[in-house]
Formats: structure tokens, C-alpha cells, sequence
């Protein structure tokens, strides 16, 4: 039979591969700060107890594994991890999982917490995150700076980036990605001119430009930059003496910049086809089900079995998922779906799901295109459909769930498309 899957990864890693010459001084000589202070706020209950960048994604990873495994791969390991908020989990998981880079080789993920060092007041923006922080930047003495989100989805190696910004003598390089124009009010939307250079950058804005010829799209900022270190110094020293600034690189840094310097923007394509790439801002409970939902198809867009771009992570030690049972009515099974270690199907039926680690699903109990964290328990003839039940959640035997929207929508949070979101704690009401 046809792996299509194993298969995509090895062309795909023959692609990453010819990029791999960028790993020299240029990555070496660049330290990555990723900003992971994030509320995640519309992503309801999933961050009432943890930060956007630490929630669980794809089975065994966070969300910002990706941005670090990128940085990683891409050979820059300098690495600072900006957090603030609810930042427990996401601190444990890079003790747990990112400690491995060397020190006296000049290599480490360093977590800086926010400190008020030099006001009273917490990170006021994403410019004034950097700016309290700029003693530790200076510390490094990198040349280049490449400010990133740590609450995005995606593969990419930077090292085109660097070298794009090098040769066209940025000051300041971001990247963009192409959106649907209706969706682009979400956005930090940009307008070039026929040398990719930014003419103009409009905030979440009400009526999108449009890229020239496509009237269905616009460019769209994808939370990366890259700054020559020096400059952004100078930039964040002169916003944090503006009392009229919000202290922000959408709304204040990059507007003043286009113009006066040289902005350029970096489409996120492949480096042969030239296609655009998978990215997705994973930023509502709906784009957070559907971007996890991708992977259970067949050749989902993000290949997670990419072995020459591998997605680093801290995972539990556990043993193989096992399916137990081959009785009618009680055959344990999983069809069409991603069922990650640890995992117990037990003479129950799981079709077009995503399980996390360590998830039970116990007898005569049926699963539906829904997304089970982590030690989730599912009692015996259960049926679940169309949901994401949290870490830790105990459904009781017996339970209907995504089957009566009524009783759904008394019990549990249900999204825009009728997905329902359930914790542990709506789970003990029951």
C-alpha cells in the first residue's frame, strides 16, 4: 500500500534540505526572541489555566513547539522566550523539553519572565515587551533580531529570511502570508510596491487592500520580523519615550518605519515551488479544532512526519496505543484517525479523532471528529461527536455528547460552527 504521507515527507525534506547552506554565520549571529505572553483569550475555557503558546496541539505537541523547533532547525540557537501570562505550564514544558541545548557551545533557550525592570506597569505592547528587556538583548550582541510569535502553526526555515533581508539591505524584514480578503480585518495587512517593499501597513483594518490583480486577497503579517539589532534599539528606545505611543510594532513601530526606512516583505513560499506555505493562526476554538482536524486526513497540508524537519517536544513516557476487544458491538478501533501513546480503545469505536496521550476510551462507547487531551477518560457507552473535551476530562458512562444541541448547549461552551468545548470542570457538573 501507498504511504502518501511517508512519502510527501521525503520530497518535502529534500526541499529543507537545499536550504541548509543559510545555517552559517548569518544564523549564528542571530538571536530569536519569541514573544509568549499571550492571553489567547478567544480561545475560551483552553487558556482559563494556561497561555496560547503551552496548549497541547496535534496529539503530542504545544503550540510553541513550532516556532522553537523552527528556529532550531533552522540553526539559530539563541533563543529567548518572552512570557507573561498564566506562563506555569508553558515554563515547565520548556524545563521539560527544551533544555538540551548547550551552553558552552554558545546555544540556549533562555525563559524571561516579565519583571517590571524598568517601570511599575506589566508589558504595555509587543514594542515595550522588548524594550524593558533591552539590557539581555544587548547582552547577546546579535546582529540580527528576529522577533517571532510563539502562538502560530507552521513549518519554515528562517535562513532564506535572513539572507533575503541581508541582500536587500533591509532595515526591517516581515513576513507575510496571503489571506482571503474578508478574513484580512484580523490582520496586520500590508501593501507593496513591485520590489516587495511595504508602502503601507494598516492594524486589523475595517477595509483591506487588496494584493494588485487579486482582489480576493491581501497580504497578511505573520507576527515575524527581522530587525538589525543595532536599529531596533533605536527604534524601541524612541516609541518607549513617546507617552503617546501604545508601545506596539503593528500599531506604532512599523507604520512610523514605512517611509522613512527601508521595509521590505518576505513571502512565506516554498523555496523550489514557490508555492505558499502552511501557516495558520490557531486563534479561536473553531481554527484551533480545524487546524487539528487537518492532520487526520490523509495528506494533511502539515507534515508532522517530516524526519528531516522534525517537531522537537517534551513527551510523557508511555507505551504503545493498544486496541483491545474484536466482539460485535465491542471492537476497539480507530478509523481515519490520529491515536497517540498511551492510549487505550476498549472495545470502542473512534472515527475521524485526534487522542492525545494517555486517553481511555472505554466499551461500546463511539468517537467522532473530536480532539481528546490528554488523560481524558471516556466511560462505557458513551457517544462523543464534534467536540474537544480538555485535560484531564471524565466523561460518565453513558453520556451523550454533540448528539442533542439543546442539552449540549445548557452544559457546555459551543462555538460559531457548533463545535462544543468541555472541560473537566463542566464534566463533574454532570
Amino acid at each position: 500500500m501507498d504511504h502518501p504521507e511517508i512519502d510527501a515527507a521525503k520530497s518535502h525534506g529534500s526541499q529543507q534540505v537545499s536550504t541548509r547552506g543559510y545555517e552559517g554565520r548569518l544564523s549564528q549571529d542571530t538571536l530569536a526572541i519569541i514573544m509568549a505572553g499571550g492571553r489567547g483569550e478567544r480561545l475560551k475555557h483552553l487558556t482559563a489555566n494556561r497561555c496560547k503558546p503551552a496548549t497541547q496541539f496535534g496529539g503530542k505537541f504545544r503550540i510553541i513547539d513550532f516556532v522553537l523547533s523552527n528556529c532550531v532547525n533552522s540553526g539559530i540557537r539563541r533563543i529567548s522566550v518572552l512570557t507573561q501570562y498564566k506562563a506555569h505550564s508553558l515554563i515547565r514544558h520548556l524545563q521539560r523539553g527544551w533544555s538540551f541545548l548547550r551552553g558552552e557551545f554558545g546555544e540556549f533557550i533562555e525563559i524571561i519572565p516579565a519583571q517590571q525592570q524598568l517601570s511599575e506597569n506589566w508589558y504595555q505592547g509587543t514594542a515595550d515587551a522588548l524594550y524593558q528587556n533591552l539590557s539581555i538583548m544587548k547582552l547577546h550582541r546579535p546582529r540580527l533580531i528576529l522577533v517571532l510569535a510563539g502562538d502560530h502553526i507552521y513549518k519554515m526555515d528562517y535562513g532564506p529570511m535572513l539572507d533575503f533581508h541581508r541582500k536587500n539591505k533591509a532595515d526591517i524584514t516581515v513576513g507575510v502570508v496571503e489571506v482571503p480578503r474578508q478574513d484580512a480585518t484580523g490582520f496586520g495587512v500590508m501593501t507593496i510596491d513591485d520590489q516587495q517593499r511595504v508602502v503601507k501597513f494598516s492594524e486589523k483594518p475595517v477595509n483591506p487592500d487588496c494584493i494588485p490583480g487579486r482582489e480576493d486577497l491581501s497580504l497578511g503579517s505573520m507576527g515575524i520580523y527581522v530587525f538589525d539589532a543595532d536599529l531596533l534599539y533605536r527604534l524601541l528606545e524612541t516609541d518607549a519615550a513617546d507617552p503617546t505611543s501604545s508601545h506596539d510594532f503593528g500599531k506604532n513601530i512599523l507604520p512610523q518605519a514605512i517611509g522613512r526606512l527601508n521595509v521590505m516583505a518576505y513571502a512565506f513560499r516554498d523555496v523550489i515551488t514557490r508555492a505558499q506555505q502552511f501557516w495558520r493562526d490557531v486563534g479561536t476554538v473553531d481554527a484551533f479544532y480545524d487546524a487539528n482536524m487537518e492532520l487526520v486526513s490523509v495528506e494533511p497540508e502539515l507534515n508532522i512526519y517530516d524526519s528531516q524537519w522534525p517537531i522537537w517536544t517534551y513527551q510523557r513516557q508511555q507505551p504503545p496505543a493498544k486496541f483491545v476487544f474484536n466482539q460485535k458491538g465491542c471492537r476497539g478501533m480507530a478509523v481515519d484517525s490520529v491515536v497517540s501513546g498511551g492510549c487505550v480503545i476498549s472495545g470502542a469505536e473512534v472515527v475521524g479523532s485526534l487522542l492525545f496521550t494517555n486517553v481511555r476510551v472505554n466499551e461500546r462507547s463511539y468517537i467522532e471528529k473530536s480532539l481528546l487531551f490528554p488523560d481524558v477518560v471516556i466511560g462505557a457507552d458513551c457517544v462523543v461527536k464534534n467536540a474537544i473535551i480538555d485535560t484531564g476530562g471524565v466523561v460518565p458512562s453513558g453520556t451523550q455528547i454533540g448528539v442533542n444541541p439543546e442539552e449540549d448547549a445548557k452544559r457546555f461552551y459551543v462555538t460559531e460552527k457548533g463545535r462544543l468545548l468541555i472541560t473537566r470542570e463542566m464534566l463533574a457538573q454532570l
